[in-house]
């Protein structure tokens, strides 16, 4: 071989490393930015007091009022909602805590009925969605529970349907045998308590499902119809959050940019998916903000209220205090 022709050849294979060497950095800075944590919520500035005119931060408040709020470590707190028969209430509410450092991710439905205060008046909370949208949801589910909601997600109906059918159904047990017709709504829901493989509409008719005709049921309309709305998302996980489903991602991504209303990206999603699935459908569960019926609202049990948030929902270091909630009575 020719000096001349080897020169050319390594010439060639430093091109070849060269091209690698830019190839590897521009996949890696590609999935840098594609799989982008979520930002946290950070609190507004501290109290401030004014003093013949000139403002003072009074002393030793700014620093406990700035550890009071200092967050957790990868730890985001998203209010899931979903609308349930069109008229504009949210009738399904889940604030999910997801903790990343921690490994488990926790939802706690917030009943339909629970009292609500906003513009100095009284309502149901499945009535702040129309009242503000998202973002006034949002602020009251944070003003009761004194902690930020940092993000939300509002699924239609037909994108759980069709999230349900792009994973090919779900095998799920219905608790009970039920029976029900609306003809306002064009809804007839009858199923026999059992296994059942359940696909989209079938699986809406299920999670919706709140009495009988004949006024048996679950006994507890809503804490029943939460139960198995909290059973069912766990089944979803289980199916949805393994590696066999890798190729349908692209479907995913449709579904979820054809039906849901969020604030996340879809680096953010990206992030929060593979978290989920690195942490297991073992370490995800649900439970119900405790309260007590007094028609016409769901008042929430305030001491119970706290030691959930604390134990489950609280993204900071330091535990909340009764001063933090706002929980009408």
């Amino acid at each position: 071989m020719s000096r001349t022709r080897h020169r050319q050849k390594r010439r060639s294979w430093s091109r070849t490393l060269l091209l690698l060497v830019f190839l590897s950095a521009a996949l890696y800075a590609g999935v840098y930015c594609l799989f982008r944590a979520p930002d946290q919520k950070q609190e507004e500035s501290s109290p401030v007091q004014t003093v013949n005119g000139t403002s003072q931060e009074p002393q030793g408040t700014v620093q406990q009022a700035s550890s009071h709020h200092v967050r957790k470590p990868d730890f985001y707190t998203i209010l899931v909602s979903g609308m349930d028969d069109g008229n504009g209430l949210n009738d399904t509410n889940i604030l999910v805590a997801v903790d990343a450092a921690n490994n488990y991710i926790y939802g706690v439905s917030i009943p339909r009925d629970s009292k609500a205060v906003w513009d100095s008046k009284s309502h149901k909370i499945n009535a702040v969605y129309n009242a503000g949208g998202m973002e006034k949801l949002a602020d009251v589910v944070s003003d009761q529970l004194g902690i930020p909601v940092d993000y939300t997600v509002l699924v239609d109906l037909q994108g759980f349907e069709a999230l349900v059918d792009a994973i090919g159904g779900v095998d799920f047990y219905i608790p009970i045998d039920m029976d029900y017709d609306d003809p306002y709504q064009d809804l007839s829901i009858h199923f026999t308590k059992g296994m059942r493989r359940l696909y989209g509409a079938d699986a809406m008719k299920v999670v919706r499902f709140r009495h009988n005709n004949d006024g048996t049921g679950y006994g507890s309309e809503d804490i029943g119809r939460m139960q198995t709305q909290q059973n069912f998302l766990k089944a979803i996980a289980k199916q949805t959050l393994t590696l066999s489903n890798v190729d349908k991602l692209d479907s995913f991504v449709k579904i979820f940019q054809k039906y849901v209303e969020t604030d996340l990206s879809l680096g953010n999603l990206l992030w929060l998916g593979k978290e989920a699935i690195e942490i297991g459908t073992d370490s995800i569960d649900f439970s119900t903000l405790p309260g007590d019926w007094k028609s016409p609202y769901i008042y929430l049990d305030q001491e119970e209220t706290l030691a959930l948030v604390n134990q489950y929902l609280n993204p900071y270091v330091e535990d909340r205090v009764p001063e933090d909630l706002n929980i009408p009575s």
